[in-house]
């Protein structure tokens, strides 16, 4: 008898011992309760154990589970605004997360209006999802909610036929009118069971009007053009990326005449001048003179008529356009594949032929301008490809000039040489024979050509969101391009059109060495190393998927309505990042200033970043057309709707843009555009923080 109350006994303890746990892993620490009040308004309560917290409607990603309200079903009613609440948010720092997160305090009560059209068909349901979390540990939730008529209140419906119309119901009768305000573009609240289902971005500005009044997003769509010019002008390089451009596109004439088009034709043009003022030196002279000048007018057109043609503020949009990429891409590795030796790309002998026979047909400056258009055709299948690459960083910087600018640059580094060996014949003497090295300096160009085309397909990849060029897979062809440069530099890859390699000249051995050296520097890049000398043609690093590189900073939002309703439950100034995905100065920024400790110090814990991507291709659910400039503009995609932010609050269209402003979207500080000196970019930063202050 004593052996089975003991084996009794046992049972117990053990069965005690495997219950015990099993009801601390069920345990819920909060309690719902819901019901429709006599304002049709529905009210979600809440009763949360000690020591326990709800986390808030809004989270950084990464972070743990917001609490979000889903709406499934909605029958002879409508949602007026989204759900809000009144109750204080604690924000603190939490190890766990590694970031800043944010939690309701005590018993949080939620609060969602609703207009009831038919009381007869009124049904509703949907679901919360939260997450509660103690010192030790998280428990996520789910909590599936009803109603029907039966729950609404007699005094509800009394209500709401006195109740005038809401600032909400106003923003939707205005939406429907032919004139629309700035505010459409952001906002407008959508009856369709998708809009409410899936919280769509178009209505995310109406999220805290409940909470307050002067946060609405009419007030943060509003212009604040004249408040930012009272700060002053904003720091940017401004005149120094003209320079730039210039230097850029110089340099890049002068490779253009080391292709096997340009290099022949300098000693037979510059014979054929000396030919035709044999007997007067200073006729030769002013005649080689004047067809470098005529060079340079002939390219700095083509700028000029890209300026003309896209109009000054569609340069910048053309250079972050993703079609406008993909298609460069195409042609790039056309072009490449053409430079390796594979076939030759030539304009049509007519138009070259038509060309000589109007220089041998005219006379004087006339005949001397038509041969250097002869030049600019018979040239253009090694210079294509390096203008259309200068083209496009000329038209990044958003300056109208900047294509000019450049094409001035790229016409004098080929002018030059005319005009020197035409005054100094002699000097023709000294140039090397055209032969295989030119071969090689075009295979070169045709490595790098490949190597450059990835980078349109990669802003293109970005802003559709495909995924297929993420920043390790770009980083690996690049180290296997320019491992194969490098090999071949050393004389262990030859093509169709190459010379046999018997010795190897100690230039092109110090190449390929280099060639090998930036391969292998690149290597680190995949597992995170910023690699910030490439870091403007590399895909940004989140979109890496093992990085152990913790030094990027991270914007908390990519939408600015829900960036600017957290920042005003927070009290936190804003950081507005205008960027896009083909933007190399953003990506130079991000690179050089916000990883220096200091700056994002500051950003991650002062601010609220707001990184807004002007070219992002993620269609809008539906088009939003409004009316700016007396025209009438139709935002079909997110970039579009953040394009459209930054011309119309703040009279700017150039990426990079920063902007400093408050909880009510005016400004704090001046603007800040492209200028990667660190501490200048501080005392923008610490500027904004102290007028906020």
């Amino acid at each position: 008898m004593q052996k089975i109350i003991r084996i009794s006994l046992t049972c117990l303890v053990l069965t005690a011992s495997v219950l015990t746990p099993l009801a601390a892993q069920m345990q819920e620490a909060i309690r719902w309760s819901y019901s429709i009040n006599d304002k049709a308004e529905i009210v979600f309560r809440t009763s949360i154990d000690h020591g326990w917290h709800l986390y808030d409607m809004n989270q950084p990603e990464g972070g743990p589970n917001p609490t979000v309200f889903h709406f499934e079903k909605i029958t002879g009613a409508e949602r007026l605004g989204k759900v809000t609440t009144s109750t204080r948010i604690t924000t603190k720092f939490d190890d766990s997360f590694d970031m800043n997160v944010s939690w309701y305090n005590g018993n949080p009560t939620f609060v969602q209006r609703l207009k009831i059209t038919d009381p007869e068909k009124f049904a509703l349901s949907g679901y919360i999802e939260y997450m509660t979390c103690n010192d030790e540990s998280c428990l996520p939730g789910q909590l599936e909610f009803s109603l029907a008529k039966k729950d609404i209140p007699a005094n509800a419906l009394a209500f709401i036929k006195a109740t005038p119309k809401s600032p909400e119901e106003d923003l939707a009768a205005t939406q429907a009118t032919a004139s629309e305000s700035p505010l459409q573009g952001v906002g407008g609240v959508g009856n369709d069971s998708a809009s409410i289902e899936n919280e769509e971005v178009a209505s995310q500005a109406l999220n805290d009007k409940a909470e307050s009044k002067d946060v609405m997003s009419a007030d943060l769509w509003n212009p604040v053009i004249t408040e930012l010019k009272a700060f002053g002008e904003g720091q940017t390089t401004g005149n120094n990326s003209l320079w730039s451009v210039f230097w850029l596109c110089f340099i890049g004439g002068f490779l253009a005449l080391l292709t096997p088009c340009v290099w022949p034709i300098i000693p037979m043009t510059v014979s054929f001048f000396l030919k035709r003022s044999k007997s007067n030196r200073s006729k030769a002279v002013k005649d080689a003179l004047t067809y470098g000048l005529s060079i340079i007018v002939i390219y700095m057109g083509l700028g000029l008529l890209v300026t003309m043609l896209f109009g000054a503020s569609a340069l910048n949009d053309l250079s972050t356009n993703a079609v406008f990429n993909l298609i460069f891409f195409a042609l790039l590795v056309l072009f490449a594949i053409s430079f390796l030796g594979a076939f030759e790309l030539t304009l049509p002998t007519s138009w070259t032929n038509k060309m000589d026979s109007k220089a041998e047909s005219t006379t004087g400056l006339l005949s001397i301008f038509f041969m250097a258009f002869t030049l600019v055709l018979v040239s253009f299948s090694c210079t294509g490809p390096i203008i259309g690459g200068l083209l496009v960083e000329a038209a990044s910087i958003g300056n109208k000039v900047g294509p000019a600018v450049g094409m001035f640059g790229f016409g004098l580094a080929l002018a030059i040489p005319f005009a020197l060996f035409a005054i100094f014949p002699s000097m023709l003497q000294s140039l090397p024979k055209s032969g295989g090295w030119l071969n090689v300096v075009k295979v070169v160009l045709g490595f790098l050509e490949l190597a450059l085309a990835l980078k349109f397909l990669s802003v293109a990849d970005l802003a559709y969101g495909w995924h297929i060029l993420d920043r390790e897979t770009f980083l690996s062809l690049w180290i296997v391009i320019f491992a194969l440069l490098g090999i071949y530099l050393l004389g262990k890859i030859r093509f169709a059109h190459d010379d046999e390699v018997k010795t190897l000249s100690v230039s092109r051995f110090f190449m390929g060495v280099i060639s090998l050296a930036f391969a292998i520097y690149m290597v680190p890049g995949l597992w995170g190393a910023p690699l910030k000398s490439i870091s403007a043609f590399s895909p940004p690093l989140y979109t890496q998927d093992f990085n152990l590189y913790d030094g990027e900073v991270h914007p908390k939002f990519h939408d600015y309505d829900e960036g600017m309703a957290y920042a005003k439950r927070n009290n936190k100034p804003v950081m507005l990042d205008f960027t896009g995905y083909g933007c190399v100065n953003c990506r130079k920024m991000e690179a050089a200033v916000w990883s220096d400790p200091r700056v994002k110090g500051i950003i991650d814990n002062d601010y609220v970043l707001i990184s807004l991507y002007v070219d992002d291709k993620t269609k809008l659910a539906e088009p939003i057309i409004l009316n700016e400039d007396g025209k009438t503009t139709k935002l079909r995609t997110i970039g579009d709707k953040w394009s459209y932010l930054q011309r119309h609050k703040f009279g700017a269209n150039a990426q990079p843009y920063y902007v400093l402003v408050n909880t009510g979207g005016l400004p704090i500080a001046p603007w800040y555009a492209f200028d990667e000196h660190v501490d200048k970019y501080i005392q923008f930063l610490q500027g904004g923080l102290k007028n906020y202050k």
